[in-house]
């Protein structure tokens, strides 16, 4: 299959205005593509677009609301039609589900599965209407391997990923290609205090703005960040549940989440918690 070209691309990148998402409305600017940004913190977003001009723009999204969508998309309709969807935008609050507050569980689905939905919904159809477009969706490795102090998290990148796949299958005889973005521990805000696992080096936003742009190029199915820790994570649960318990408490990978620091965490959690900000 030839590469695609990011230049002259249009693309929607949800939690644009920090982290994952601003590093890849960054690169894909810098490549040429036309980018709205769609995030609850307009100004900041606008931090993001302003050096790129007319063909960055950014404006306010609440990803939860099928109603703001809209208006999204309407505030950027000069820059479409869409080649492409980034659903990024999600948030990770931490602690015992037996302490969580149920509007918090609430709050976790609705950006993290639900904004993810929400914007398919919201976009697949015009791609489906031009038989082709893209859409990638970043959950977690969490998402495959779940993890100890983040029930609901996990639970939600689950989600993520079940519906990733289903809707790779029910698109692509459409011509709109899904792709499955699993990055481990990322050096954002989202992840303060949180150690990286036992042998498995963090990643930094731009490591996974280039997986997205090279998934850009060239369409995959699911792509790991970093990528050699897909085959290990998949070999390891392939093998009896027992066997896969003793590895992960030699790695230590099952309680990155409940060795991470709160205080490193506040200022994050309490913003998370708030559901001010699904940036990651």
């Amino acid at each position: 299959m030839t590469a695609r070209a990011i230049s002259g691309m249009a693309v929607i990148v949800t939690g644009g205005a920090r982290g994952i998402g601003r590093a890849t409305a960054t690169r894909l600017a810098r490549l040429g593509a036309s980018v709205a940004i769609g995030d609850l913190d307009v100004t900041l977003a606008a931090t993001v677009a302003a050096p790129f001009g007319d063909r960055v723009t950014a404006a306010r999204l609440d990803v939860t609301d099928p109603a703001s969508w809209q208006e999204f998309l309407t505030e950027v309709d000069r820059l479409g039609p869409w080649d492409a969807l980034v659903n990024n935008a999600g948030i990770m609050p931490l602690g015992s589900l037996l302490k969580e507050p149920d509007q918090l569980t609430r709050t976790i689905f609705e950006v993290n599965v639900f904004g993810v939905i929400n914007g398919t919904k919201a976009v697949a159809p015009g791609m489906v209407d031009r038989g082709r477009g893209h859409i990638l969706n970043v959950a977690s490795a969490v998402g495959r391997l779940a993890v100890a102090n983040a029930a609901t998290y996990s639970a939600s990148k689950f989600a993520v990923v079940g519906f990733s796949e289903a809707m790779r299958s029910e698109l692509a005889p459409l011509g709109v290609d899904v792709t499955l973005i699993l990055p481990t521990v990322v050096k954002t805000e989202l992840s303060a205090g949180v150690p990286a696992a036992r042998g498995v080096k963090a990643v930094t936003p731009d490591d996974v703005a280039q997986v997205i742009e090279g998934a850009l190029r060239k369409p995959q199915a699911e792509v790991w960040v970093p990528k050699w820790v897909q085959g290990p994570t998949k070999f390891t649960q392939a093998l009896p549940r027992r066997v896969g318990e003793v590895l992960d408490r030699l790695s230590d990978a099952g309680k990155v989440l409940s060795q991470a620091d709160p205080a490193a965490r506040e200022a994050y959690e309490q913003r998370a918690r708030r559901g001010s900000d699904p940036s990651p």
